[in-house]
């Protein structure tokens, strides 16, 4: 499953994706920051994606340094070691995600899935998600994963739930049309472009490179 193999080979090659979407429960709409104009894109429902593959990592915001909280990706979460950084307090933790889970969540830091998708004009997007909305996806997955990687995955609707008092709102993904020749060339395409990118990422082991993808005004 997935159109990209996880493999780790060493290859010199640039971050390719353009948007780095996260969920806005009180929006029930993906975001993304601008680099270019500062700026926080709202994308607004329906959306469309080709799931390309996924990964594990910790990300947050660590009061005592008042900066962003960010690990390595990893494809095995069980077996890998992740290095737990605050971009202006240093290193947290570093370990097996569960021997570490207890100082990075006193820190400020939350599981987050990482999804490199193909947006729907071909261009490499990733997909955060934290808290209910892994849930939610992990459940899709399961449910579909026979047709995660001929067909696009939509996102048409958002769902309102509920713990305790608090409300929230969860992306409603489910699978779309099966993808043409030409979408298929599109997603291959775009997988041949994000996988050199990875391949040179992984080689480098649970070291920590500073991600661009948030808003830089948390």
């Amino acid at each position: 499953m997935a159109r990209i193999s996880h493999q780790s080979e060493s290859n010199k090659s640039s971050n390719p994706t353009t948007q780095f979407l996260e969920w806005k429960s009180n929006d029930k709409s993906f975001n993304f920051y601008d680099k270019e104009t500062s700026k926080n894109v709202t994308v607004s429902l329906p959306m469309k994606f080709v799931f390309l593959q996924q990964y594990h990592t910790v990300k947050g915001w660590n009061d005592a340094s008042e900066s962003r909280i960010y690990s390595n990706e990893v494809f095995y979460i069980g077996s890998e070691r992740m290095t737990v950084k605050s971009y202006k307090g240093g290193v947290i933790a570093e370990g097996l995600y569960k021997e570490i889970k207890p100082a990075l969540t006193q820190a400020g830091g939350k599981y987050h899935r990482s999804i490199y998708i193909m947006l729907e004009d071909g261009r490499v997007g990733n997909l955060s998600l934290k808290g209910a909305v892994v849930r939610e996806w992990s459940d899709f997955v399961e449910a579909s994963k026979n047709s995660l990687d001929s067909s696009w995955i939509e996102v048409n609707t958002s769902k309102d739930e509920k713990k305790g008092s608090i409300k929230y709102s969860v992306p409603n993904f489910s699978i779309g049309k099966v993808l043409n020749a030409k979408e298929g060339v599109m997603a291959d395409d775009s997988a041949s472009l994000l996988t050199p990118y990875l391949e040179d990422y992984f080689s480098k082991g649970d070291e920590v490179q500073e991600y661009e993808d948030a808003d830089l005004g948390i």
